[in-house]
């Protein structure tokens, strides 16, 4: 990452839980960067919902969110970077992060840049991204 993801938050009544889902989305980075499909797989919570262009799209278990992923990162891509993470609200089980995403090609240069709302949730012991909006094209 180019900036540390606590830059701009100022810990309000719940920094375990910031810490929590900050730390749940950094393994979803490296899982994503890495195409760990388990890795990606276990860093999300299911049903996972994203909002994307006017559409929400569930995907109910696993299986389901890995069956296409290749597809929606698209044929592209080499790796993205989170350009910032930052908290905006927090509760003790869940935290929302406002987040920008670069995405980088096999020349090493960026072709994509778009910002999303990403909601971690903590379920049964365990912080992971449960939703997320973005403004993807």
């Amino acid at each position: 990452m180019t900036a540390p993801l606590t830059e701009g938050y100022t810990p309000g009544e719940h920094p375990e839980a910031v810490a929590g889902a900050l730390a749940a989305f950094e393994v979803f980075i490296a899982a994503f960067n890495a195409y760990d499909q388990d890795g990606m797989a276990r860093a999300l919570h299911y049903p996972h919902y994203r909002l994307k262009g006017g559409a929400l799209t569930v995907w109910h278990d696993a299986a389901d969110y890995l069956a296409a992923a290749k597809v929606r990162i698209g044929p592209r891509w080499r790796h993205s970077v989170c350009d910032f993470c930052r908290p905006l609200a927090a509760a003790a089980d869940k935290v929302h992060l406002d987040v920008q995403w670069t995405r980088f090609g096999e020349d090493g240069q960026p072709y994509l840049r778009f910002r999303a709302l990403w909601v971690m949730a903590l379920r049964d012991g365990r912080w992971a991204a449960q939703l997320r909006s973005s403004f993807e094209p």
